[in-house]
């Protein structure tokens, strides 16, 4: 079983022709799960939180909510080929790390500035897939120079000193998210999508946990504002998040996943503009309509590739594209 079965039921079966899929529609839903995270994490820093201690009991919680839920509801989905765990293991360390990265840089510069390096990583999946051999289509590169534009709209704001080693943290969480995003595509390819999420967020609480205790930060918050803001984003943008993630790379590529998470800058401006009250420009109303521009020309895209899980599986490499 690939899918989330018991939650698809509620999916709308009908598809826009050569717009969106199934895939795309659970990518959305994990992208809007996602767009929370700097919101809540903004939150947590002013409750005083410190970043490793955000990190590590976000995960860990989450973690610990997925196998009462897989205990109770799926079973089934626990037991997992042992010769599956080492990619897990992989997937669960480059996130956890990458994670670190960056919950640390985003208390060091601006969120606008963050989110725009953070969002980089589908030039990295880019980069990952091409040393593999994976020739990416010219719609996806108009994609990603579509979504870029909008990206660089919708966040070129402010100005005054900028953070270096707040900047490197971000550029180095998208490179190891985009890595996760390339190394999921090959574990999803014979595995039920429930099964990878709980052993790849389980291995990541692993190290951010040891993170917080090597680095000698608080094992929790102080006050009843930062355990808040922690549970709802260990809720939300982790543990949900992830299962919609992994769930829609069993219908779309890492390329495909990739280009449509960068709608999670949208989801994250509009929440702050309703939430904490920051403003639109009219520059990043255009940029934000060139990201969902992108995020459409998905489904048309999923229309024109070969899927590249099929083409590993029958060993047809030099048909990759």
């Amino acid at each position: 079983m690939k899918t989330l079965a018991p939650l698809l039921q509620y999916l709308p079966d009908w598809r826009a022709p050569d717009v969106l899929t199934r895939g795309t529609w659970l990518i959305l839903a994990s992208t809007m799960c996602f767009g929370l995270a700097p919101i809540f994490g903004k939150l947590a820093y002013r409750a005083g939180v410190e970043p490793f201690t955000l990190v590590s009991l976000r995960t860990v919680l989450a973690a610990a909510v997925l196998w009462a839920f897989y205990l109770v509801f799926w079973r089934s989905a626990i037991p997992i080929d042992w010769r599956a765990l080492p990619a897990c293991i992989g997937m669960g360390l480059s996130n956890g790390f990458g994670s670190l990265l960056y919950y640390t840089g985003l208390a060091r510069i601006d969120a606008s500035l963050g989110q725009l390096l953070y969002t980089l990583y589908p030039l990295w999946v880019f980069i990952f897939l091409s040393a593999a051999g994976h020739r990416v289509s010219r719609l996806a590169l108009l994609r990603l120079t579509v979504a870029l534009a909008g990206v660089y709209l919708l966040t070129a704001v402010g100005g005054g000193p900028l953070d270096w080693l707040g900047i490197m943290l971000m550029i180095s969480a998208g490179a190891l998210y985009g890595w996760m995003l390339v190394l999921g595509q090959w574990a999803l390819a014979d595995l039920d999508s429930r099964s990878v999420t709980l052993y790849v967020l389980t291995a990541q609480a692993g190290v951010v946990f040891a993170a917080q205790v090597v680095s000698g930060a608080p094992l929790a918050p102080a006050t009843t504002d930062g355990w808040t803001v922690t549970v709802l984003l260990a809720l939300i943008p982790t543990a949900l998040a992830r299962l919609l993630l992994f769930a829609g790379l069993s219908y779309l590529g890492g390329v495909q996943a990739s280009l449509l998470g960068v709608a999670e800058l949208v989801v994250a401006l509009v929440v702050a503009f309703l939430w904490l009250g920051e403003r639109l420009a009219p520059w990043q109303v255009v940029g934000a309509g060139l990201v969902i521009a992108s995020v459409l020309l998905s489904g048309r895209e999923s229309h024109l590739e070969t899927s590249w899980e099929e083409l590993l599986r029958e060993g047809r490499w030099r048909e990759l594209e």
